[in-house]
């Protein structure tokens, strides 16, 4: 980076930071563009999620049964519908692009700042991932129903993971209008198919409502809940996927207009529409197929399509699901590129991260976040293990925790720093923020008791240890005044504002 050789520090031993003095070209080279209004934050925000209506939620199904994972999905949309009410709060008084690390930053310090931006790296980088592995099953299931050919049968998975990463890292590195365009056209298409999905199985008769409970209870229990009441526990973080990814909005900040408003109307607006969806997904997917079928699939729309359409037809038409996938592939790519690009114009992760170039995007954070998602579903699909549950596992976990700190940062601002201009108040107070921050501090614990998830807790741990080290020793002592910083740093009095 580019600076002067003077430099501050703050705080004493582990704890202090020291802040570099960059000079003017260090920002000149880290711009955003805002080019996005309420409906163009609205569709990122659903291009993001809308694939957990396409594959992941089902999982749920699996661990507790329909009535287990209806449960869950509806705790589920309570703790975020809490949660986004906080965030937005928090977001319409930082309108940084750092969105959970700056909320953590301005309440918990450098170190809270940097542990949930890192839980937020993970969680968008590893839902990426989930999302290319589910996309290249639903891609390679349509090129077999068309052609006969597989390229998961020859071994070659990793090409569709290539292709897909490939061309969305472009969509996001042409702009951030583009890649807004591109979520308004993606995010409406798909939800069209989630709608028309939910017609044909209604006016086709293919839905069986009986068959949502076709699962053999164990132990004595109920056929709504064949694997007992614990089993809500375990299908938490499934339900989590008909969500998940919404809370990223704040990290749009600086490339839409009028943050403060916009981003707390375009949040409830999403979620609203996303409860919609989960609720056709949840209801007639399980009874078109039957819910002891459709619990172990990877592409439970695509096979729900194939129930109600004959042959071919239903995989042209299935071929249509895929944009679900795809638009959140670009909605997610958009996230960690924010993410990456605001934790390193600070200073946390190397500077190079932040730099953008003519179409004011954060070209090497799509870069380095794509290499890390592709080597992560390369080493864990060829050492034997399934990469899609692992991946979604850590990507959930990585979620969840972000949200707790984010909650718990919520709670610290709002006694800490009452002074500051929230243009949104979340409706639901310290109580909801308290009560979102212990749904997702239930979820943390149920992947961590979870055997299944054993793999994602370890890599977790792993990825942790080493940053921390990293942080310890290289990062706190290159931190640079970015708009979080300022903000944090003087208490909240910097109402910092990028350009218009």
């Amino acid at each position: 980076m580019s600076a002067t050789a003077t430099s501050t520090t703050s705080g004493t031993g582990l704890s202090s930071v020291t802040y570099v003095h960059t000079d003017k070209s260090y920002f000149e080279r880290r711009q955003l563009k805002r080019t996005a209004g309420a409906f163009g934050l609205w569709a990122i925000g659903i291009a993001a999620v809308v694939s957990g209506d396409f594959s992941g939620w089902n999982g749920g199904i699996a661990q507790a049964g329909w009535g287990g994972m209806l449960i869950a999905a509806l705790v589920v949309y309570v703790m975020y519908v809490l949660m986004l009410n906080s965030i937005s709060e928090m977001a319409s008084a930082m309108p940084h692009t750092g969105g959970a690390y700056s909320f953590a930053r301005a309440a918990m310090g450098p170190w809270g700042g940097f542990f949930t931006g890192l839980a937020e790296t993970i969680e968008y980088v590893m839902t990426a991932a989930t999302i290319v592995y589910f996309s290249s099953a639903y891609a390679d299931a349509i090129l077999t129903d068309l052609t006969g050919l597989s390229l998961d049968d020859a071994g070659l998975q990793w090409v569709w993971w290539l292709a897909l990463y490939a061309v969305f890292v472009v969509v996001n590195w042409l702009g951030a209008e583009t890649s807004f365009r591109f979520a308004e056209v993606v995010s409406i298409a798909a939800l069209a198919i989630v709608a028309l999905f939910g017609v044909g199985a209604l006016v086709t008769g293919k839905a069986d409502f009986g068959s949502l409970l076709n699962i053999a209870p164990e132990g004595g229990n109920s056929a709504f809940l064949p694997f007992g009441a614990g089993a809500i526990f375990f299908a938490m973080p499934f339900a989590m996927w008909l969500f998940l990814g919404i809370e990223q909005l704040p990290l749009a900040a600086e490339e839409v207009r009028d943050p403060e408003r916009n981003i707390p109307k375009s949040s409830r607006l999403c979620i609203f529409t996303l409860g919609l969806s989960a609720l056709i997904i949840v209801f007639l997917n399980p009874a078109v197929m039957g819910s002891e079928a459709l619990s172990g699939s990877d592409e439970p729309l695509l096979d729900g399509y194939r129930a109600i359409l004959p042959g071919n037809l239903a995989a042209v038409l299935s071929a249509f699901a895929l944009i679900g996938l795809l638009a959140s592939i670009q909605g997610i790519m958009f996230a960690y590129g924010r993410n990456l690009y605001s934790l390193s114009r600070a200073g946390y992760y190397p500077a190079f991260l932040s730099l953008t170039g003519k179409q004011k995007t954060p070209y090497w954070g799509l870069i380095v976040g794509a290499v890390i998602g592709f080597a992560a579903l390369f080493i864990i699909a060829y050492g034997g293990d399934g990469a899609g549950s692992v991946v979604l596992n850590i990507a959930v976990w990585g979620a969840v925790l972000a949200y707790l700190l984010q909650m718990v940062s919520y709670v610290l601002l709002k006694r800490n720093m009452p002074h500051i201009k929230r243009p949104f108040v979340s409706r639901f107070g310290v109580p909801g923020a308290v009560v979102a921050g212990l749904l997702a501090l239930a979820i943390f614990v149920a992947v961590l008791l979870n055997p299944d998830y054993r793999l994602a807790v370890y890599a977790m741990v792993v990825i942790y240890v080493l940053a921390t080290v990293f942080f310890a020793v290289y990062g706190r002592k290159h931190l640079v005044l970015s708009p979080e910083e300022e903000f944090a740093a003087s208490g909240g009095k910097s109402e910092y504002r990028t350009d218009d």
